[in-house]
């Protein structure tokens, strides 16, 4: 097998540094060995910290990608009849009220335009004339580079009784995140990104206020209680891929060390990098100041340019990978990934460089 080494500045996944991809290979465990349990445990406590979950919060890992974190997050809390209030916002906060819409919610959309963070007045509004018993939003809208308020957001759901699902998925380790402080009920995220670990675990995080109230799940794997089940007490649910639970468990450790204090300022400096260097090559992000994300760059495309060229180019020439615009942004707009170990000043100026070559040949 020959696969080429890519610099991953796209949308995910991230780099995964040398460390995390040495811890996968330990020697593989059983899903119900005790020393596999011991590590889930180290896990769940981890985990509760980056979210900065409350006392009585259940946090874990389920087994699958950032959508699996969602459907999870949905399955448990939804039921037909439920009214949800999901912020659209780009292609995330669509695919979030498509998910509610397949578990039977009768759903609402609070949406906005693509590239601009949502006005959390608006769901106040929406809140107060309709009610709802579940507010729905992303983050990160990974599809456009814009950080939604999701402290307001949330704070005016829990004005109304509502709980909040909240998708992490391209913020969590990378963006200031408290899921406890600000009163967010169900926050999933995904592994390859922000943490920095290979894709196929979405840490997740259920407050006590969701416990008390989830739903019988329609889905049996992605059911909380039997989830519980096994991660707490030990009854078998499904196989959990040990490598990747030693590398989640490793990126968790190197995010311990540097400090989620630290590292949200890391993720800062590079953003505001790499704007100062493409403001210099004449280019400008989509979103406006204080909405943007420091994680994932909605770069503007030059008129003129041939969008899909210049991500061949630089997969081609440099090695180096960055997303296309996704819905009525594509072509429009290149997305550039500054997440985990790949948020670095050198990988900033080799992308500026690169880019500035491409553009100018």
């Amino acid at each position: 097998m020959n696969v080429p080494e890519r610099l991953l500045l796209g949308p995910g996944p991230s780099p995964i540094s040398g460390r995390v991809m040495q811890a996968m290979a330990a020697p593989v465990l059983s899903h119900l060995d005790p020393a596999m349990m011991a590590i889930l445990d180290d896990l769940r406590q981890r985990l509760g910290s980056v979210f900065g979950a409350a006392d009585g919060s259940f946090s874990f890992a389920v087994s699958g990608t950032g959508t699996s974190g969602m459907e999870t997050a949905v399955a448990n809390v939804t039921e037909p009849g439920r009214r949800a209030l999901v912020v659209v916002t780009g292609y995330f906060g669509d695919r979030l009220a498509q998910m509610f819409e397949r578990y039977g919610a009768s759903v609402s959309r609070v949406d906005g335009e693509w590239g601009k963070a949502c006005d959390p007045q608006r769901v106040a509004d929406a809140l107060a004339a309709n009610g709802a018993d579940i507010v729905a939003v992303v983050h990160g809208e990974t599809s456009t580079g814009v950080v939604n308020p999701v402290e307001q957001i949330a704070a005016a759901a829990r004005q109304h009784g509502a709980l909040t699902v909240v998708d992490a998925v391209t913020t969590l380790g990378g963006v200031p995140l408290d899921v406890g402080r600000w009163g967010v009920d169900v926050c999933y995220s995904c592994s390859q990104k922000g943490l920095g670990a290979p894709s196929g675990m979405a840490p997740i995080s259920f407050s006590a206020r969701a416990l008390e109230r989830r739903v019988t799940c329609r889905s049996f794997y992605f059911d909380l209680g039997l989830l519980r089940d096994y991660w707490v007490d030990r009854k078998y649910h499904h196989t959990i891929a040990a490598p990747l639970v030693y590398a989640l468990s490793e990126a968790l450790q190197v995010v311990q060390e540097e400090g989620l204090q630290a590292r949200w300022e890391r993720h800062r400096r590079h953003h505001l990098a790499l704007l100062a260097g493409l403001g210099k090559l004449g280019l400008s992000l989509l979103p406006p100041a204080g909405e943007r994300l420091w994680t994932l760059n909605a770069v503007r495309v030059p008129v003129g340019v041939q969008e899909p060229l210049v991500r061949r180019r630089l997969l081609d020439e440099f090695g180096i990978e960055v997303g296309a615009g996704l819905g009525p942004l594509a072509g429009q707009i290149w997305r550039v990934g500054l997440m985990g170990s790949g948020s670095t000043s050198s990988n900033v100026l080799l992308f500026l460089a690169a880019l500035d070559d491409i553009l100018h040949s």
